[in-house]
């Protein structure tokens, strides 16, 4: 398809329980029957906050106030390519009503069902529902430091974290899984989210998520896990995002943004190079790689979901 993708502006509406407004496409139209993020298209000399005012008083009768980016989805449906761009309403006047005769409902992020929403409207879904940091243990640590790490990672779900890899190359995988087991009450408690680093089966076995490895990405096949259960991937390049995105991942991480000294041979991308690789992926990106919880403005300002890593993000031993 020749020219500019079509610019579709999406509202992100939370009431004061936390759910966020979805609307049913209605019959006739195309992905009739799923649910999306309120919006519409931008018409010409719109700014895309006017073009969402616009949209949101025409489809639910209410005056947007305020708003700020969430997330930009570029995307394609056959010959069709858009750009689905995702704000949070954080202010408006007026109750949502469905002037244009759509299904209406309110949901939490977490208890909303992928698999009922445009395939485009599940990057809004994920990014909702992950958190600004992605907290990944040490590949040093060691089996004999369980008891340690365990108390380690107990005090980062209390402390507010929401997103945890364990990567853990030195342990046995049996013992991986024990470890993600022994973990998971407390991590269900605070509703905090617990991966492995590339075990499939074991993901599975335990019903969380999994983080790939770009040996994964690599190889063919289909999402591994259901859609309820998430999906990381380690990407460095574009052709990595874009393997990402065919395997159906819920988020990425992109990396190293700033040179480390854990790979000096490493070329960093830079802010203006993750950002150009970031906005093009249909999917949330986590900026890892020389950053911390500090850089956390700079890494939202890139299009960044949060960031993630290692060193710096943990709670001292």
């Amino acid at each position: 398809m020749s020219g500019a993708p079509l610019h579709v502006l999406a509202g992100v509406l939370r009431d004061r329980e936390g759910r966020v407004l979805l609307a049913e496409r209605p019959a006739g139209k195309h992905l009739a029957g799923l649910w999306e993020f309120p919006g519409g298209k931008r018409e010409p000399g719109e700014t895309p906050l006017a073009a969402l005012a616009r949209e949101l008083d025409e489809e639910l009768g209410i005056a947007l106030l305020e708003a700020e980016p969430l997330i930009r989805v570029p995307w394609r449906y056959h010959e069709r390519e858009l750009l689905l761009d995702a704000w949070c309403v954080t202010r408006w006047r007026g109750e949502p009503r469905p002037l244009e005769g759509q299904g209406l409902r309110w949901c939490l992020p977490m208890q909303a069902d992928p698999a009922t929403l445009t395939p485009a409207d599940r990057a809004i879904l994920q990014a909702l529902r992950l958190p600004r940091h992605y907290l990944i243990t040490p590949a040093e640590a060691l089996p004999v430091e369980r008891g340690a790490w365990f108390e380690r990672i107990g005090r980062a779900i209390e402390a507010g974290e929401r997103l945890l890899q364990l990567r853990l190359p030195h342990w046995p995988r049996e013992e991986v899984r024990e470890f993600a087991a022994s973990l998971l009450p407390l991590a269900r408690h605070h509703g905090a989210q617990l991966l492995l680093n590339a075990d499939i089966e074991g993901a599975r076995l335990l019903g969380i998520g999994v983080h790939l490895t770009g040996a994964q990405l690599a190889t063919p096949g289909t999402r591994p896990l259901p859609l309820q259960q998430a999906v990381g991937a380690s990407c460095h390049d574009a052709a990595q995002l874009m393997q990402a995105l065919r395997l159906e991942a819920d988020f990425a991480t992109l990396s190293p943004v700033m040179a480390t000294a854990s790979h000096p041979q490493a070329q960093p991308l830079g802010w203006a190079g993750f950002q150009a690789l970031a906005e093009a992926a249909a999917m949330p990106v986590y900026a890892q790689g020389g950053t911390a919880p500090a850089r956390l403005a700079q890494a939202r300002a890139a299009g960044a979901q949060g960031v993630a890593g290692i060193r710096g993000f943990w709670p001292a031993a």
